[in-house]
C-alpha cells in the first residue's frame, strides 16, 4: 500500500481565515497605493480603484467556489492542475510562486525603512532580514500560533484603520478630492494608476493556501473569504477617501506614510493619536509579511507533494506539522531579494504574477463548471459566467497596464516564468499524484 501523502494540521475557523486574507492585504492600505496619485490624481486614482475593486469582487465570487469545493494547500495551481492537468498547474503555481515570494522581500524593506527612520543605528538590510527570521520561525512553530498572531496584528489593523476614518472623515473636502486638473496625465493615468491601485487588494487570494488546515472548509471558507471581501473594499475606499479629500495628492506621493501625514495635517503631528497612527501603522506592514509568508511556503509545500517541486520541500515537522523546509526555502529566497534593494521592481514582478494567478484561476472555474458540474459546490458563484469572464478581462487589461509602464520588469517575469517551465517540465511528466480532490 502506497504510504499516505503528508498531511497539514486543521485549527483554523473563520475568524482565523478572515485574518488572514485581510491581513495578507493590508499592508496596501498603508503605503504603494498613492503613488498611483502622481498618475491619475484623486479622480483618476478613483476610477483605477472602482475598476479594481470589480476585479476583485468578480474573482473572489469564483474563487471562493473553487477554493470551497477544492480545499487544496496549493490554493491556484490545484485548481488549475484539476482543470487543465499538470502544465496548468505548473503555470498557475509558477506564478503564485513569483507573486508570493516577490511580495514579502517588498514588505520587509517597507519594515526596515519604517525602524531605521526612528532607529538609525538599525539599518533596513538588518532590519529587513530580522523580519524574516522571526516571522519564519514563528510560522515554524505551528500553524495556530501563527494564524491567532496574524488575527490579532489584523484586528489591530484594522481598528486603527477605523479610526483613522473617524478623525478624518469630517474634513473630507469635495474641493481637494476634484483638485485641477482631474487627470494630470489624461485618460492614460488612469491606465497607469492601475497597478497601485491593485495593491489595495493583492495577495487575498493567499488564504486559500490555507484550505488544508481550515476546519469544516465547506462551511468556513465561503464566510471568510466573503467576510474579507467586504472588509477589504470598505478599508480601500476609506482610506482613498479620507486621505486624498483631506490632503492634496501632490504632498501625498512624496514617501511612503500617507496616513500619518494626513492625521498630522488633521491634528498635529505631536498630538497622541498621530503617534499611535505611526506606531500601529507598523502592524499593517507585520500583517501582511507574516500570512504572506504563510501562504508561500503552503504553495511550495504543495508543489513539491505534487512532484513539481523537490520532494524535500513537502516534508512536515513530526510534531508541529509545518512545512519547516518550504519555510526556510521562502524566508531564503525572500531575504536574497530583500538585500537587492529593488524595492519597485519587487511589487511589480507580485502584480504581475498575482495578475497571471486570477486569470488562470477564472479560466479553470470556467473550465470546471463544464467539464465536471458534478463536483460538489458548497459554494456557488453567482451570474456564472459573467463574473469570472469579467475578471478575465480586466486581470488581462491590468496586466497590459503594467507592462505598458514597466516593461523590463515585464521581461523579467516572463524570463522567470519560462525558467520555471524548463527547469521542472522533465518532473511534470512524472506527477503521479491524484488531482485535488479525487482519491488516488
Amino acid at each position: 500500500m502506497s504510504a499516505q501523502p503528508p498531511a497539514l494540521k486543521r485549527s483554523l475557523g473563520v475568524l482565523h481565515l478572515w485574518g488572514l486574507a485581510v491581513g495578507m492585504v493590508i499592508s496596501g492600505d498603508y503605503f504603494g497605493w498613492n503613488l498611483g496619485l502622481s498618475h491619475g490624481g484623486p479622480f483618476g486614482m478613483v476610477i483605477a480603484t472602482l475598476a479594481v475593486t470589480v476585479l476583485y469582487v468578480c474573482f473572489i465570487f469564483s474563487y471562493t467556489e473553487l477554493a470551497a469545493a477544492i480545499p487544496h494547500s496549493g490554493g491556484p495551481s490545484a485548481f488549475a492542475r484539476r482543470g487543465f492537468g499538470p502544465r496548468g498547474a505548473l503555470v498557475a503555481g509558477s506564478a503564485t510562486l513569483i507573486e508570493f515570494l516577490f511580495a514579502p522581500p517588498a514588505i520587509a524593506r517597507a519594515v526596515g525603512a519604517y525602524v531605521h527612520f526612528r532607529v538609525p543605528q538599525l539599518s533596513v538590510n538588518v532590519v529587513s532580514v530580522l523580519a524574516f527570521v522571526v516571522f519564519g520561525a514563528i510560522n515554524a512553530m505551528g500553524v495556530s500560533l501563527a494564524a491567532s498572531l496574524e488575527l490579532i496584528i489584523t484586528a489591530l489593523a484594522v481598528f486603527e484603520l477605523g479610526l483613522f476614518f473617524v478623525l478624518t472623515a469630517p474634513h473630507v473636502s469635495m474641493q481637494t478630492l476634484s483638485a485641477q486638473p482631474l487627470l494630470p496625465e489624461g485618460w492614460g493615468g488612469v491606465f497607469a494608476a492601475v497597478p497601485f491601485a491593485i495593491w489595495f487588494y493583492l495577495g487575498l487570494e493567499g488564504a486559500a493556501m490555507s484550505a488544508e488546515e481550515v476546519i469544516e472548509p465547506k462551511k468556513t471558507i465561503p464566510r471568510g473569504f466573503l467576510a474579507a471581501i467586504v472588509t477589504l473594499v470598505s478599508l480601500a475606499l476609506g482610506v482613498l477617501v479620507c486621505t486624498s479629500g483631506v490632503m492634496p495628492w501632490r504632498e501625498l506621493v512624496l514617501d511612503d506614510s500617507p496616513l500619518p501625514k494626513v492625521l498630522a495635517r488633521v491634528l498635529s503631528r505631536t498630538h497622541p493619536m498621530t503617534h499611535l497612527m505611526v506606531y500601529l501603522g507598523l502592524l499593517g506592514l507585520l500583517a501582511s509579511f507574516h500570512g504572506i509568508i504563510l501562504g508561500c511556503s503552503r504553495q511550495i509545500f504543495s508543489l513539491a507533494r505534487d512532484n513539481v517541486l523537490p520532494p524535500i520541500f513537502a516534508q512536515l515537522h513530526a510534531t508541529r506539522r509545518t512545512p519547516v523546509p518550504a519555510l526556510a526555502l521562502s524566508c531564503a529566497i525572500g531575504i536574497a531579494a530583500t538585500l537587492s534593494g529593488k524595492t519597485d521592481a519587487l511589487i511589480t514582478m507580485s502584480v504581475l504574477g498575482a495578475l497571471v494567478v486570477y486569470g488562470t484561476s477564472m479560466a479553470a472555474a470556467l473550465k470546471l463548471r463544464r467539464s465536471e458540474p458534478e463536483l460538489e459546490r458548497p459554494f456557488r458563484a453567482p451570474l456564472h459566467p459573467v463574473l469570472p469572464v469579467t475578471a478575465i478581462v480586466l486581470s488581462t487589461v491590468a496586466f497590459a497596464s503594467v507592462a505598458w509602464s514597466a516593461r523590463g520588469v515585464t521581461l523579467l517575469f516572463v524570463s522567470v516564468m519560462t525558467a520555471f517551465v524548463l527547469l521542472f517540465q522533465r518532473r511534470i511528466a512524472s506527477v503521479t499524484a491524484p488531482e485535488p480532490g479525487r482519491s488516488p
